[in-house]
Parts: structure tokens; C-alpha cells; sequence
């Protein structure tokens, strides 16, 4: 081999630049230090094509911008999964700061059963509990919109930013709860109810008045789906317990 020539550590394949033209690995990794760490946080919530240009774009034109991430552009939006991942991760944040849930959710004595725990489980992650929600809310958002094109994960990364949407806005009137201590819990309830109709809706087609109905049905049956699944896990792990 040529002296001047490398392989890449990436992919194996011979590279004489800075930059392998198989993969675009570097050659030479810059050492992790504050300026990586200030870059990566950068990168995240860099307006355009970031966290912020995400949030705007989806509050907006929701059925739009989803159904061109989908059909057309994956590169405008951040990535469906981290984006409800790091929504999540925000209102947990928040949460937990003002110590908004613990006058909401009691566990006393269901909390010595596994369906006390599970649900624990899923307020300590509430970003990969709303991806197993999504699954939910998918399924039925399959059937009663059978006749569009859109396969079963086309319509689970439609949830990821809607959810991701929805947890932002609780997100919000948390903060305002927590400073004002005023109880916002219902207004936020129907806030994200009424986003997440809308967005659906306007997935698929915002001009039928039906998808609305349909949106907001399937989308408290996937939620219901979720609960319900969760109770018949924690009971059934009892009684294997038992047993």
C-alpha cells in the first residue's frame, strides 16, 4: 500500500484525504473536549433543522412538514425518535423540579403490586413509555385510516412528533403550574388533546371534517390500548409470582 495511503477505521476502505469518500469518516478524530460537548449541544438545538426550527415548523404545519419528512425531505426536521426522546426528557425535567406530579399520582398500597411499579417505571421514562404508547395509538390509527397509503411505521414517526409536540406543551403549563401554583392540569390535557387532533387530522387529510372525529377516537383507544396493557402485564406478573 502506498505510504501515504490509509484505511479508514470506519470501514476498512482506502482513504488518501481527510475524509473517507466511502463512509465520510475522518481521518483523524478531534479529542472530546468542551468544544465537542458545546458543538453536540449546539447541533441539537440549532434553529434550523434543530429542536427549534422542529417545535416552530410543527406547531404551524404539522400535516404538512410530517408528510414531507415522510415522502420527501428526512433532513429538515430532527429525527422523530430523539425528538420525542428529548421532549419527553424535557417535561421530566420540569416535572421534577416542581414536583408537579406528586399532588396527581398517588402510589400507596398499588404500589407494592407490579402494576404499581410499571406505572412508576413509566413516569421515571416517559420517552420510551410514549414510543410503546405510539405503538398503541398507531394500530388504531391504522384501521380507522385504512384507506390512505401510509404503512403501520409512516404513521408511528406521525406520533413521535406529535407526542413529542404534546409533551412540550404540557411542558409549558407545568412551568406556569409550578410558579403560579395553580393547577393547569386539565387546560393542559385538553391543549394537547385538541394539538393532536388537529395534527393528525391534518395528516392525512385536514379538509374532512370525519378525520377529525376519527383522530381524536383512535387516538384515546391507542391510549386506552396502552393502560389497559400495562394493568394486564402487572396483574399477570402477580399471579406468575404467586404461582
Amino acid at each position: 500500500m502506498h505510504p501515504d495511503l490509509i484505511s479508514c477505521r470506519n470501514c476498512s476502505h482506502v482513504v488518501n484525504d481527510n475524509f473517507c469518500s466511502h463512509c465520510g469518516q475522518p481521518v483523524h478524530v478531534k479529542r472530546v473536549d468542551a468544544h465537542y460537548i458545546l458543538h453536540e449541544i449546539q447541533h441539537i438545538l440549532h434553529f434550523e433543522k434543530g429542536i427549534f426550527f422542529t417545535v416552530k415548523e410543527l406547531l404551524i404545519r404539522p400535516g404538512q412538514n410530517i408528510r414531507t419528512f415522510i415522502t420527501e425531505n428526512r433532513s429538515r426536521l430532527v429525527k422523530p425518535v430523539i425528538f420525542i426522546i428529548v421532549s419527553s426528557l424535557i417535561y421530566t425535567i420540569i416535572s421534577h423540579f416542581f414536583r408537579i406530579e406528586e399532588g396527581y399520582v398517588e402510589f400507596t398500597e398499588v404500589k407494592k403490586t407490579s402494576v404499581g411499579l410499571i406505572f412508576d417505571w413509566v413516569q421515571g421514562h416517559y420517552g420510551y413509555a410514549n414510543i410503546l404508547m405510539g405503538v398503541c395509538i398507531s394500530l388504531w390509527l391504522k384501521l380507522f385510516f385504512r384507506k390512505y397509503s401510509y404503512n403501520f411505521f409512516e404513521i408511528l414517526i406521525l406520533l413521535c412528533f406529535v407526542m413529542g409536540i404534546g409533551m412540550l406543551i404540557i411542558s409549558v403549563f407545568a412551568i406556569a403550574e409550578g410558579l403560579s401554583k395553580i393547577s393547569f392540569m386539565k387546560a393542559s390535557a385538553i391543549t394537547g388533546a385538541v394539538y393532536t387532533t388537529w395534527a393528525i387530522a391534518q395528516f392525512f387529510n385536514g379538509k374532512k371534517v370525519a378525520n377529525y372525529l376519527k383522530a381524536i377516537i383512535a387516538y384515546s383507544l391507542g391510549m386506552l390500548t396502552f393502560g389497559l396493557a400495562l394493568v394486564f402485564l402487572g396483574v399477570l406478573i402477580d399471579v406468575l409470582m404467586k404461582h
